[in-house]
């Protein structure tokens, strides 16, 4: 074997006998282009990377599978992307068998059992770019970025891919077509059979994981009636087919006969005929409305024969039982599942203690690559190039070291999530006098094909796309920026600590505090502002003014800024848009500051990636990972590194969410670490008196049925009658469609917000004519300390509002 992955171990005979023609390529392009890149390298990036379709396993999704060769194993090196942190490739091997593929360290790993990852390649989005010679696999849960060395290697895995997901999906098709004869021919012995192949994948488990093999035997033989599920489902499948039959005997019984198109046409002409419908002078009086006569004829009696309400009670009885069957099947499958999560959980805390004595080189896996399939080694680095790795790695300018987490990582979340769940709750911020509901719930938009949607754009910037109003919730992207602010009692608290890393641990919770608003958030999308388009928000109660405003479209570029007596906040943001068959991922790119006058302090640090999985369907959720780096630009003193852990594909529920962070000095010494989740709490052990530093407020009563909008989200589009005077027209809370959207007029507001984007379109279009540029109103452009350009206040928006006031000046109309 070639260690350096310029060969296949056997893939290279497999693959001979496949030409090249059997490559079905897509000339449609997979979104790889960025809101900040310019026109022209992005239209290069779109016309580079195309998707895979499905075609000929549409085509030939009749064959049988029994007949079809089962394609050979393909392994070899590949390049993978690193999700640690984000940048460069790394060398692994990979192993494609039976539609599965699975990859490690190397081949001794694999041949071992230690398996980093694996991914069914039938379920997956495939996207290739020949050019840079890329391969994306994309479930929704799991995304791998994969490379090849040479054009010759990726031909042949491109073609294994697809050869592998065609036999799959084809299996798995016809495997569905036999699944409900087979069920009823085999009523008695599926269980049987389910737990024979359960012990037999058990023995199959490589030896080397014989602490997992041990906890699932346990959990095998502590599993009462194994055959209870399956014996459940058949007599559901049964159930349902015994439905399936009365249904259509009640529809032949009150319908009486279908009618096709022909015979509705015959039908009408036989009445025309011999009513003498032919003549005018006939026609008003004999049928006055061919429609309604035609349902008069076709409509089913209002009164239900015997029959009919003896099989209307055989079907109310046989749903009953599916209903009771179901909740059988899921209350044994939950069991199931948590003493399987149990037994791997304790699986873990076995491994994370025998490697708290140092390892030798050569010895097994850390905790890093044997419980966290993206957790990579850091050994075999292969690093991209700049261009490539600012354009297509995912990563805010800010996150230029290692992030993965130290080991032991997973122990030590669960320690800080039992000291946070001890601790008392935040106070319940008193009533201001604001709004606690909102006037409407919110739309169902499960009727909505997001996927025709994403799939129609695919290679455009999602930024540009029209979103219908049923999957915007009633916020701005401005609003959004003020919802960071959510909890600025921590920069009050940091302005008041005098200890600078006491003080710096504070800044981390309030940079990590920002992202808990998006716990319930993933069913909807907020409004993008219009170019000018403005936000203030004063809250005394808080101590605070804010104000922003949309500076740029394209790339869009949101300025915002806030000022209260203890801190200065301010930022501007944008984002990247990156869609990848089934996960979105959102990428910021912009810095945050925050200033503490009383100590000169000017702390900034980035912001991690968001991505959206299983985005085309109702099971979406959302997580947050990277590396978030915070500085003090006046004072070197100390430092912070905050990670958020990617998910692991094995972790439960429960371990989701995960953030560690360490308070560093000028030596790199660790002085304080603190930890725990995004969307319950971070906790400070380090501290002179170890205690929660931040726990998220609780939820207003019904969120849920109000887009999961906390207290403080659910006041930011109130607008009172003594605020509107002395808003300038072009503040968010006076923008119709959002306003009609919260209201509950989905389709209003859908039709004013096309009315919007296209007055938006057509002042850009003037301003094009005339050789002129948007000028923002409130913020100007500036260089940082880097270089790089930032939207900072110009400091006009609060004298203006008091002095003229904005009713006595020249404003911009926007909608």
């Amino acid at each position: 074997m070639d260690s350096n992955g310029s060969s296949l171990n056997r893939s290279q005979s497999l693959a001979s006998g496949l030409e090249k023609t059997s490559v079905t390529w897509n000339k449609r392009a997979l979104s790889q282009s960025s809101s900040t890149l310019s026109s022209r390298h992005s239209r290069q990036m779109i016309k580079d990377w195309e998707v895979i379709d499905d075609l000929l396993v549409e085509m030939r999704a009749s064959e049988n599978p029994q007949e079809m060769t089962p394609p050979g194993i393909c392994e070899g090196y590949l390049l993978k992307r690193r999700k640690w942190p984000l940048k460069g490739w790394h060398k692994r091997y990979f192993v494609l068998d039976g539609g599965t593929l699975r990859y490690s360290k190397n081949q001794q790993d694999v041949s071992k059992g230690r398996i980093q990852g694996s991914l069914d390649v039938s379920l997956a989005v495939m996207t290739v770019n020949k050019k840079a010679n890329r391969i994306d696999l994309d479930t929704g849960d799991i995304l791998y970025h994969m490379k090849a060395k040479s054009p010759d290697l990726f031909y042949i895995w491109v073609t294994k891919l697809q050869a592998h997901r065609f036999f799959k999906k084809n299996e798995t098709a016809h495997a569905h077509s036999r699944g409900g004869t087979r069920q009823a021919q085999t009523n008695g012995d599926l269980g049987t059979t389910e737990l024979g192949d359960s012990a037999g994948a058990s023995q199959a488990l490589p030896s080397t994981n014989t602490a997992v093999n041990t906890k699932v035997s346990a959990w095998l033989q502590q599993s009462h009636h194994p055959d209870t599920c399956a014996q459940e489902l058949n007599r559901c499948n049964l159930d349902l087919s015994e439905l399936n039959r009365l249904i259509q005997r009640l529809q032949n019984l009150e319908v009486g006969q279908t009618f096709t198109n022909g015979e509705l046409q015959r039908i009408i002409s036989i009445q025309l005929s011999s009513s003498h419908l032919s003549g005018s002078s006939h026609l008003g009086a004999s049928v006055p409305n061919i429609p309604d006569y035609v349902s008069s004829q076709l409509s089913p009696p209002s009164v239900l024969s015997p029959e009919s309400k003896k099989i209307q009670q055989d079907i109310c009885a046989i749903s009953n039982r599916v209903l009771a069957s179901l909740k059988s099947v899921h209350e044994s499958l939950s069991l199931e599942r948590q003493k399987l999560q149990e037994s791997w959980q304790t699986s873990n805390e076995h491994r994370s203690n025998t490697l708290a004595v140092p390892a030798p080189s050569h010895g097994p896996p850390s905790v890093a690559d044997s419980a966290a399939e993206y957790f990579d080694a850091s050994d075999d680095i292969v690093w991209g190039s700049s261009s490539e790795v600012s354009d297509e790695s995912g990563l805010s300018d800010g996150s230029t070291t290692n992030s993965e987490p130290e080991e032991g990582h997973a122990s030590a979340t669960r320690k800080y999530r039992a000291s946070i769940s001890r601790a008392p709750n935040s106070l319940v911020p008193k009533s201001t006098g604001r709004r606690t509901t909102l006037p409407a719930h919110c739309p169902d938009n499960s009727h909505v094909g997001l996927m025709t949607i994403l799939y129609n754009n695919i290679g455009k910037d999602l930024a540009r796309v029209s979103m219908p109003a049923a999957l915007n919730e009633p916020v701005n992207l401005l609003q959004r920026l003020c919802e960071e602010l959510e909890y600025s009692e921590l920069l009050d608290t940091a302005c008041n600590t005098p200890d600078p890393f006491q003080r710096m641990v504070y800044i981390a919770a309030f940079a990590i505090s920002g992202y808990s608003t998006a716990t319930f958030r993933n069913r909807y999308k907020p409004f993008n502002p219009v170019l000018g388009e403005t936000y203030e928000c004063i809250r005394e109660d808080r101590g605070f003014q804010f104000i922003s405003e949309q500076v740029c479209h394209h790339p869009p570029i949101s300025a915002c800024h806030a000022q209260s007596e203890n801190f200065t906040f301010w930022q501007d943001q944008r984002w990247k848009n990156k869609f990848w068959g089934k996960s979105l991922e959102i990428v910021p790119t912009g810095k945050v500051n925050v200033t503490l006058p009383k100590y000169g302090d000017h702390y900034e640090w980035n912001k991690v990636v968001t991505c959206i999985h299983n985005v085309l369907s109702q099971q979406r959720y959302l997580e947050h990972y990277g590396e978030v780096t915070i500085q003090n630009l006046k004072n070197s003193i100390c430092s912070c590194k905050i990670t958020f852990v990617k998910s692991r594909y094995w972790g439960s529920d429960t371990n989701k969410n995960e953030v560690q962070g360490t308070v560093l000095d000028q030596s790199g010494n660790v002085i304080h670490r603190f930890g725990g989740l995004w969307h319950e709490g971070i906790f400070c052990d380090t501290l002179p008196t170890p205690k929660c530093v931040w726990k998220p407020n609780p939820q207003p009563k019904d969120y849920l049925i109000y887009y999961g909008f906390s207290t403080f989200a659910m006041e930011l589009n109130e607008l009172t009658p003594d605020l509107k005077p002395l808003l300038p027209p072009t503040d968010t809370r006076l923008r119709p469609d959002q306003r009609m959207l919260e209201e509950g007029k989905v389709a209003d507001a859908d039709k004013m917000k096309d009315d919007i984007e296209e007055k938006q379109r057509e002042r850009r279009k003037e301003l094009s004519k005339k050789g002129e540029e948007h000028v923002p109103r409130f913020f100007k452009k500036a260089k940082d300390s880097s270089g790089q350009d930032v939207w900072l206040t110009n400091s006009t928006y609060w004298e203006l509002r008091k002095n003229p006031g904005f009713a006595n000046l020249d404003n911009v109309y926007l909608w």
